[in-house]
């Protein structure tokens, strides 16, 4: 999503990307893969338990994954799309997200 950032931003789609992980490893992740959108911490899980994105699956084996993929929510934080794909390093193309963010409007 970074490469395609300024695209989604002409659009008016901010991106956002929530884990389970520390600050402090989210920044160096940040640094490393020059990401400049927020990375939000969630290492109690609960942004991620309350949008329903808990992956139970793989809990047993790390506690808090979340299930990978995109969402789209409104001005308001309601969630009008959903786009999930099999594999966590896989997303949507961005003219999907465009054309999912345009039916929120």
């Amino acid at each position: 999503m970074q490469a395609d950032l300024k695209e989604l931003d002409a659009a008016g789609i901010a991106v956002i990307g929530i884990s389970y992980d520390s600050v402090e490893v989210l920044a160096k992740f940040a640094a490393k893969s020059k990401i400049t959108f927020p990375l939000l911490s969630d290492p109690d899980t609960k942004a991620i338990k309350a949008y329903g994105l808990l992956n139970k699956e793989a809990g047993a084996k790390i506690q808090g994954v979340p299930y990978p993929g995109t969402m789209v929510l409104d001005r308001d934080g309601v969630i009008r799309a959903k786009l999930f794909l099999e594999g966590y390093r896989d997303r949507h193309p961005t003219k999907e997200l465009i054309e999912a963010g345009k039916k929120v409007k």
